[in-house]
């Protein structure tokens, strides 16, 4: 049963690991797949980032044949955002950039002595309700749709791919993934169909949430949930046209659970089109998630 499984993570005494990567998992919407551009990027984030290894599981959508999540470790690079794809052998980057880089930074002075690891796994257009999944796809873990397979089982296999790597760095040693928190950046689409879909995403959102926890084998493990936000650009003035009920519900998840926090800064956000940051939000958006996981690990 998928609901029963547990990643293992082989924390053995006995063993010997080269290096303990704190690892994060990036996962959501098309504001976590990221559409900054390349180009706008400064010198100091335009290459790859030492000590910084990522795993980019391929997305894939609902009702296929067998599940996805294929992907490599690689060194963090630009080209992570939106048009990424992996074959499981070979990466092929995109000219657009996520919330991962300048997280992965900030991650990195916090913790100096702690090389960082990355799992993203994320889908535009998905909801969490399968109500609103139209053809992009839904994390709900019960939706069977035609072939049983969701949003949730790619993620499940991008962790198993993923955790499957002894040796993420390659340098011939063993490394151990220490998971250290869940950033989560979607909801869009559970306030772009209807109010009865919008008033059930906070149920939806705990329940996704505790299963990602236990997925990942740490039942407390921070998660820091990215307010949605709307541009305004729309015929009636409303992209997300019951946005306000989920980030009632977003507001409402953090203030129930002691090992969650929210990050507002969206609200201020420019717009490179309707639905996606321009490339200085999703800068400012990977560092403010640093921001919101630095204050929960200190506390």
């Amino acid at each position: 049963m998928k609901h029963s499984f547990i990643l293992l993570i082989f924390l053995s005494s006995n063993l010997l690991f080269s290096k303990d990567y704190y690892t994060y998992f990036l996962g959501g919407q098309s504001n976590m797949d990221g559409y900054g551009y390349n180009k706008d990027l400064p010198e100091t984030l335009a290459g790859e980032m030492e000590d910084v290894m990522i795993f980019h599981g391929n997305t894939e959508k609902d009702n296929v044949a067998e599940t996805d999540g294929r992907g490599i470790w690689s060194s963090l690079r630009p080209g992570h955002g939106v048009q990424f794809s992996s074959d499981g052998l070979v990466n092929t980057y995109s000219n657009r950039f996520g919330l991962e880089l300048t997280f992965a930074q900030a991650m990195k002075e916090f913790h100096p002595d702690h090389p960082v690891a990355l799992i993203k796994y994320s889908r535009g257009g998905t909801s969490i309700d399968s109500a609103a999944a139209r053809h992009f796809g839904c994390w709900e873990p019960d939706f069977v749709g035609t072939s049983g397979i969701n949003q949730y089982d790619h993620f499940l296999a991008t962790l198993r791919y993923a955790m499957a790597v002894r040796d993420i760095d390659g340098d011939g040693e063993e490394d151990r993934l220490i998971p250290m928190g869940i950033l989560w950046m979607q909801g869009e689409s559970d306030g772009a169909a209807t109010e009865e879909i919008a008033f059930r995403y906070m149920d939806h959102l705990k329940r996704l949430m505790d299963l990602m926890r236990a997925a990942l084998h740490v039942d407390k493990l921070p998660v820091i949930i990215g307010k949605i936000s709307d541009s305004g650009n729309d015929k009636d003035g409303k992209v997300w046209d019951h946005g306000e009920l989920v980030q009632y519900a977003e507001e409402k998840y953090v203030r129930t659970d002691a090992r969650a926090a929210i990050v507002r800064s969206t609200e201020k956000y420019k717009y490179s089109d309707p639905w996606h940051y321009d490339s200085a939000g999703y800068l400012d958006l990977g560092e403010e998630f640093a921001k919101a996981l630095i204050n929960l690990l200190k506390n």
